[in-house]
């Protein structure tokens, strides 16, 4: 029933070949359980134990081929022999739910298969059926098997009684252009052949009409289907020109349905309406519905078009048919309304018809289509707990799904609104399969159940929820990512660190799309908070899969023979009890579509109440992917069933099972000391030769110590351990060599011991001639198990030590008394910090003046508000811890009277604000020094910083002309009985922003303007003033003084007065002003708003000025902080200009003419003096050509 993603659900398994070792998971010694790869032996897994013993249990969804494919549960035994015989449980003919006609074929048992804490386990059948009539419900079943395999019980809360009792009253256009009659009869015969009837099943009763209405059969008129259609096939056409549809159907509401005529009381009531064309009496429509709704009759409505076609009626006309046939038929119309294109197509809707029809006894709605837990498959998914047995019924409410809790006081089946919200939710997140995995975590404050509905929205969900009784209180959905990745199809709880809380939730996306278009798969792991919330943690991901086709073969050695290519990471997720015994539970992820199909399964850690992100073990399935294949489709690991105190695990698949034991883990710990601890070639060892030279011996003592974690009392019996030691190895030419070894490795010894609980062995090793003292001696020790038939080492612990033994040259008492001096200068006194790169730097200069100082270093730490940047020259081996800086001088020495210099630079950091810079520089060394030349070997630096305010001020105004003009004659009111009658409107917008990343003090913007002139005349008059919401301004008492409105009116008083042409500031003139606080924010605005005092400049003498209007800013954290300059102070000045009174004067039109005159004549005379008039005209000169 569910597509697709059933079908793969059903067959997708196993590989039984070895697999690869890795960690403790031993695949060497285990058991192989074999059987039918059709029959899916193997699909699903649990391990189990009984007072006969230990098992593996095994379902086979589909044993039975090729007949009745009822599937079964298989009992292995774990503990008689190398080749264990499987034994068919025959849980199918024992599982049985009385008084149901029941339908086991294909009921899939053993798809589910969940052990019980209390005992025994569940073994479920979600395909399986029973019939009620014709129609077939998939109900599901899960089987409750005790300790010894009897079935105790079996658990279906999905089926319920078959309501077989129907009243079918069939209404038949009986008209005329009905034709032929005898397919109406066909067309009742075949559908009655389907309804079983008698007096406890259901009745037909048969009305035709045409002008008249005849009742051919009552209801209670035949009690079987075979008397029935004796009547049927006799049955005459009634005749007629006019069709009386609303009569017929009126009439077998009113009639046909009563007791006289076999109607039953509380029986549903169904009426069948076939007729060939519109009525002639469809003014009734609406009365005759309303009254078969109120009698709850649910109706048919089957159009024939079989005359309209032989008539060649027109497409408006059909179309009309069709409506009035549509709003016979019962709500939802499209299960209630049928259409033919003639009398003989009638047949070929019977089956559909019926369908419906029969759909009626098992539904109590009028929705023919709808289902809600007749289809449900309950026990597809299955969680036992002490609170009871979770079941998965993915099939309810329309395949919605549904989680059913069955418990000793009952089973509880949750509402369709429970899970999906009608409301809420589109068609698109219908069909969303809840409760395809089932679980339920552990909270201190009580149980959360989880289940998954993998395709709602296409993307999948998981649903977290509480269940107070019968109640369901959804707590949390976690959403999927990609469409089709089936998000929520397999889910695992674990509680990690076994304190009975759930700690994580596995999430497992199996067909979640990889690059290559592949279904990969990946888990998604949760975390349950303090809250009770899962919160995504992680995403567990397989190696990469190559999909190798004959288009696609790269790097290829084999063409993939199965489809689709991938993974599918996560189809199987288990909590596995703690393999590698370090007191936190593992898990167990199966990937059954990896290498072709021959599958894998991937180990992950438990550790600090969650996994490891990356897997310590991956066991591969090397089957040929057609014989054998889907190795990791079911996992189950819970169990020791070998007595050897460690978990086991059991994996399964298409074709078999496999037991893989579990190997102890074992803890190896290694130490190494030397004797002497350093090495002084001045003081060569007694007898120690080396080459024919006398020089130092180091004895080399290598100590393990070892154990087993599994409390079983002969665990730890000993086991063989292999060690080598490598000598100076980060050189390539070793600087020492071992005593007594073959020269061809004279700088490494292996060994192998035998080990029980604690062993040491000695290594001597000599110093070559020709030392350098560069670095020290590294010494490293590699070891492991000699063996990988025993335990396996802890994956924790290291298999590997490094040592070194440095080295001194400091004379024969082995002292070395250094004399250190230090000095650091930086090079400023003092910082004013302008932008966020500012740099400078500390000279450092490091002398020794004794003996060498080994492992000198100087070291620096600065407060926050500076940056260490880099150190001068680079080859200088300085480490960056935070504030710390740590610079190593003379590696791996400073010699005796040896001076060395370098720079370290540094940047300053605005995000911390300081009123100095600290730097402390330090000079250490291995070497001892006497506590009276100790005062110099330590230096303090101090800056004081000051921080330029990083922003931008700026002043704009917005006037509607560039400046304003009094013209001539202009008036004034006498009266202001509002500020926009006061003159132009002046608006200043004061903006401050800072830069960024750097920061700003809190400021206060200081405004002046002039308000009043010498004479007390006003000039600028403040209307408003806003600002950001961070900015508080204190100017209230300044804005509208005079409060001008409407209720407030205000009589002009002027004084006439001469104003200065040029600028009118706050030097000469009465000011106003008024502060805004600036807090540290990045961007903020005043905006101030003026009204000029028109009346003031239209009585004034004056030609032109300009108002100033003065801003000042300043910094309210002078110790820290300082303005620049250009950020000071803005001025905006306001020009007001004064048309000139009259005409122009006569006496400066006589005057100015008068001046234009006396030029004119000395121009004349001036060209008169220079014999400009003298010269000869054109005619003169033309005659003196003539005669010459």
């Amino acid at each position: 029933m569910l597509g697709r993603m059933q079908y793969i659900k059903l067959t997708t398994a196993l590989a039984l070949l070895p697999c690869v070792f890795s960690f403790n998971v031993d695949d060497k010694n285990g058991l192989n359980f074999h059987g039918s790869l059709e029959d899916m032996f193997g699909y699903s897994v649990q391990q189990f134990e009984n007072s006969e013993g230990k098992w593996v249990l095994i379902g086979s969804p589909l044993a039975g081929q090729p007949a009745k494919r009822t599937g079964d549960v298989y009992k292995c035994p774990v503990d008689r022999g190398p080749n264990p015989k499987c034994i068919k449980l025959e849980l199918p003919e024992n599982t049985t739910i009385p008084n149901l006609h029941e339908v086991k074929d294909n009921m899939t048992m053993g798809t589910t298969l969940v052990t019980n804490p209390q005992g025994g386990f569940l073994a479920c059948g979600p395909q399986y059926g029973y019939m009620c009539g014709q129609q077939t419900y998939i109900s599901g079943v899960c089987t409750n098997v005790s300790s010894t395999f009897q079935v105790l019980n079996s658990i279906a809360p999905a089926v319920q009684e078959c309501a077989k009792e129907l009243d079918i009253v069939m209404v038949l256009d009986g008209s005329n252009s009905i034709w032929p009659w005898n397919s109406i009869i066909e067309f009742l015969v075949k559908f009655l052949k389907n309804i079983e009837i008698g007096p406890k099943l259901s009745q037909v009763g048969i009305v035709s009409y045409g002008e008249q209405v005849i009742h051919n059969v009552n209801l209670s008129q035949f009690n079987n289907t075979l008397s029935l259609l004796g009547k049927v096939m006799n049955l005459e056409q009634q005749q007629g020109v006019r069709t009386m549809t609303f009569l017929g159907i009126d009439t077998a509401r009113k009639e046909a349905f009563t007791v006289e005529r076999g109607a039953r009381p509380g029986v549903k009531k169904v009426m069948i309406i076939v007729t060939d064309g519109e009525s002639h009496d469809s003014h009734n429509l609406k009365n005759v519905t309303a009254e078969c709704e109120k009698d709850d009759i649910e109706r048919f409505g089957i159009a024939v078009l079989g005359d309209y076609n032989r008539n060649n009626r027109s497409i408006t006309e059909v179309k009309k048919f069709i409506e009035e046939i549509k709003n016979i038929s019962s709500d939802p119309v499209g299960d209630h309304f049928f259409n033919v294109s003639d009398e003989f197509a009638l047949l070929t809707i019977v089956d559909a018809l019926g369908s419906r029809i029969f759909a009626l006894e098992a539904t109590s709605g009028n929705y023919t289509s709808s289902f809600e837990m007749e289809m449900s498959q309950a026990g597809f998914s299955a969680h036992t707990s002490k609170e009871g047995v979770m079941l998965g019924a993915v099939g309810a409410y329309e395949w919605n799904g549904t989680v059913v809790m069955h418990t000793d006081q009952g089973t509880m089946v949750p509402l369709n609104a429970d899970f999906h919200d009608p409301l809420d939710e589109r068609k698109e997140s219908l069909a969303g399969y809840v409760g395809y995995d089932v679980q339920s975590a552990s909270t201190p404050n009580g149980v959360l159940y989880i289940t998954g509905a993998p395709r709602h929205n296409h993307t999948g969900r998981v649903i977290v929820y509480k269940l107070d009784g019968q109640h369901i209180t959804v707590t949390q959905v976690l959403k999927g990512e990609q469409i089709g990745s089936y998000f929520g199809s397999v889910l695992q709880t674990v509680d990690v660190d076994q304190d009975s809380y759930t700690d994580i939730l596995l999430v497992g996306a199996p067909m979640y799309m990889g690059p290559e278009r592949e279904e990969q798969g990946q888990v998604y792991v949760f975390k349950l908070n303090e809250k009770g919330m899962f919160e995504h943690q992680a995403t567990l991901k397989p190696d990469n899969q190559t999909c190798c086709t004959s288009a696609h073969s790269h790097g290829c050695t084999n063409v993939r023979k199965n489809d689709p290519c991938g993974a599918r990471f996560g189809t199987a997720i288990a909590e596995v009890s703690d393999l590698d015994l370090d007191g936190n539970r593992d898990v167990a992820i199966g990937a059954p579509f990896e290498n072709d199909h021959r599958g894998a399964v991937y180990i992950y850690h438990g550790a600090k109440k969650t996994i490891k992100e990356k897997y310590v073990q991956r066991i591969p399935g090397p089957g040929d992917g057609v014989k054998t294949k889907f190795f990791g489709q079911s996992i189950h690991g819970v169990m020791d069933l070998n007595g050897d105190g460690i978990i086991d695990v059991t994996i399964g698949g298409l074709g078999g099972a496999s037991l893989f034991w579990s190997k102890d883990v074992a803890e190896l710990y290694a130490n190494m000391t030397f004797d002497p601890s350093k090495i002084n070639l001045q003081q060569p060892s007694k007898g120690c030769m080396l080459g024919g030279r006398e020089t130092v011996c180091v004895k080399t003592r290598v100590c393990f110590s070892y154990s087993v974690k599994s409390e079983k009392d002969d665990a730890n019996s000993g086991t063989a351990i292999k060690y080598s030691l490598t000598l100076d190895s980060l050189r390539a030419k070793s600087r020492a060599a071992f005593v007594n070894i073959d020269e061809k490795s004279e700088r490494k010894a292996q060994a192998t011991a035998k080990i029980i609980d604690n062993l040491c062995v000695e290594h001597l090793f000599a110093m070559k001639a020709k030392l350098d003292f560069r670095d020290p001696i590294m010494v490293s020790l590699e070891f492991g198990l000699a063996e990988d038939t025993g335990p396996v080492l802890d994956g924790d612990l290291p298999t590997s030590l490094n040592k070194t033994i440095p080295l001194v040259d400091c004379g024969t008492d082995d002292k070395c008394i250094a004399d250190l001096s230090l000095k650091a200068v930086p090079s400023i006194q003092s910082l004013v910090i302008k932008a966020n790169k500012e740099k400078f730097h500390v000279l450092i200069t490091t002398r020794n003046s004794k003996d060498n100082a080994y492992n000198t270093k100087v070291m620096l730490s600065f407060t926050e508000n500076i940056n260490y940047v880099k150190v001068e020259p680079k080859e200088k081996d300085c480490s960056l811890n935070n504030t710390k800086v740590e610079c190593a001088v003379g590696y791996p020495f400073l010699k005796s009277n040896v001076e060395e210099v370098f720079k370290i630079l540094f940047e300053v950091n605005p995000a911390h604000i300081w009123k100095e810079i600290q730097i402390n520089v330090t000079a250490t060394s291995d070497s001892d020094e006497v506590n009276s030349t100790l005062f110099d070997n330590s230096v303090k630096i101090s800056i004081p910083v000051k921080y330029e305010a990083g922003l931008r001020f700026t002043a704009d105004r917005h006037m509607k002309e560039d400046h304003i003009i009094v013209k001539e004659g202009e008036q004034h009111p006498r009266v202001f009985n509002g500020t926009s009658v006061i003159g132009e409107e002046v608006k200043i917008s004061y903006t401050i922003n800072r830069d960024v990343d750097m920061a700003t003090p809190p400021l206060k913007l200081r405004v002046k303007y002039p308000y009043l002139s010498p004479r007390e005349n006003i000039l600028l008059y403040l209307t408003h003033v806003t600002s950001s919401q961070d900015v508080r301004c204190h100017a209230g008492h300044l804005i509208n003084p005079l409060k001008i409105n409407h209720n407030n009116v205000h009589t002009l008083n002027l004084k006439k007065e001469t104003l200065s042409d040029f600028l009118v500031g706050c030097k000469d003139h009465p000011c106003e002003s008024f502060d805004c606080s600036i807090p540290h924010v990045n961007n903020s605005q005043v905006n101030v708003t003026f009204r000029v005092w028109k009346p003031t400049f239209i009585k004034a003498e004056f030609t032109s000025l300009h108002m100033i209007v003065h801003a000042t800013l300043e910094n309210q954290n002078t110790d820290l902080f300082m303005l620049s300059t250009a950020n000071h102070a803005r001025d905006v000045k306001i020009q007001v200009s004064k048309e000139a009174l009259g005409g122009i004067p006569l006496w400066i039109i006589i005057v100015s003419i008068l001046i234009g005159l006396l030029i004119l004549a000395l121009v004349i005379f001036a060209l008169w003096k220079a014999g400009f008039f003298k010269r000869k005209s054109m005619e003169d000169m033309e005659k003196e050509d003539m005669k010459n």
